[in-house]
């Protein structure tokens, strides 16, 4: 069993501590690409900061990542050290050796120290990171919400316009269908009426987008809004074969809002949510607040969205359906009704397989 160390070989063990701290300073400062590709150039760069390497085995763990640089041993003395990170426990890393030829006597006190240094390296590499993609959420938000305002002045603009035309169109349309003879005559006219009835549906969801149509706003139950909600998609749901659960932390929640709007909402993401479903799966609906918003969580266990699409879908006329399936304004619709209230909408992967839309909306606006 290894005992003590003399004065030269201790000098050795400090110049690799140092050289090992030197390395794991340059492998952050040159990190580029995935946190587990540099966390385990970090692990590699720790064994041979023992002083035993080949007998070594480090395993670092943190926020889900694992990595071990060997088989651990099943009868082990172990060296460790917590990681933080933004002040809480998120990992840590330990330094195996195998027992009984291994004691914790072979551990020296400076090796607690460059541990303890190396997870403090660790966890402010992380914070940096974390706080990187923060800021980059934050910058995409912003210039996608600035967009979708100029879209929305511009869109109101275009709504305000082509309500006094098709008001006219349909109204012709009807008289001369009521004065029309001919059966075919009155069949084409029925198409225009038709025809017009739509793009007047579309112009009312352009209004919604631009938040032009007046709110009602009440402090109301949240929890019934949905069941009602969830009530009327029934047929829906049992057509698709697909089940519904809704969690509800607290029955009582209640905040400022709109409630047709937010009903609104409701049908724009649950009946987005059943088209991408396939059949024999589930759609969970979630209900639960903190101390300033209310939150609701619609998951389903369709193909999810792309990672380069996700900055797109709330934009209006974008779309992934097939043409005549959707004419690329229920998100933006929601987005603009969530955007009124004060709130946030958004879009994030299911596990293992679908999508999460997260509502947020103030309890008092």
């Amino acid at each position: 069993m290894p005992g003590t160390i003399s004065t030269k070989i201790e000098l050795q063990e400090r110049i690799k501590e140092l050289s090992c701290l030197y390395e794991i300073s340059s492998i952050i400062r040159d990190h580029t690409g995935e946190i587990a590709a540099t966390l385990q150039k970090i692990s590699e760069v720790l064994k041979q900061a023992w002083r035993f390497p080949e007998n070594a085995i480090v395993e670092l763990r943190l926020n889900g990542f694992e990595h071990s640089t060997g088989e651990i041993p099943k009868k082990n003395v172990v060296q460790q050290a917590p990681i933080y990170t933004f002040n809480e426990v998120k990992g840590s890393i330990k330094i195996y050796y195998p027992d009984p030829e291994f004691s914790l006597l072979s551990f020296l006190p400076e090796e607690q120290k460059l541990l303890e240094k190396a997870a403090q390296e660790i966890g402010s590499f992380y914070e940096k990171i974390k706080q990187k993609e923060q800021e980059e959420l934050l910058r995409r938000t912003v210039h996608r919400n600035d967009r979708l305002a100029i879209l929305g002045e511009i869109t109101a603009g275009i709504a305000h316009e082509l309500n006094t035309p098709l008001g006219n169109i349909l109204g012709f349309a009807e008289l001369i269908k009521d004065r029309a003879e001919n059966e075919q005559t009155k069949k084409d006219i029925g198409k225009i009426i038709k025809g017009a009835i739509y793009s007047r549906e579309v112009v009312k969801k352009l209004m919604f987008f631009a938040c032009e149509i007046p709110q009602e706003m009440k402090i109301i139950r949240i929890q019934p809004i949905i069941a009602q909600a969830l009530s009327l998609l029934k047929p829906n749901f049992r057509k698709a074969g697909v089940e519904c659960h809704f969690r509800v932390a607290d029955k009582r929640i209640e905040a400022q809002l709109d409630p047709i709007q937010l009903t609104q909402v409701l049908f724009n993401l649950l009946i987005n949510a059943l088209y991408f479903s396939p059949k024999g799966s589930a759609i969970e609906v979630k209900l639960y607040q903190d101390d300033t918003s209310f939150f609701i969580e619609i998951a389903d266990e369709g193909p999810g969205i792309k990672e380069e699409l996700k900055s797109k879908i709330f934009e209006p006329f974008f779309t992934t359906k097939p043409i005549g399936d959707g004419s690329g304004l229920g998100l933006s619709v929601v987005h603009g009704i969530i955007r009124s209230h004060k709130g946030n909408i958004v879009a994030f992967d299911n596990k293992p397989q679908g999508t999460i839309f997260q509502i947020s909306i103030p309890l008092r606006n």
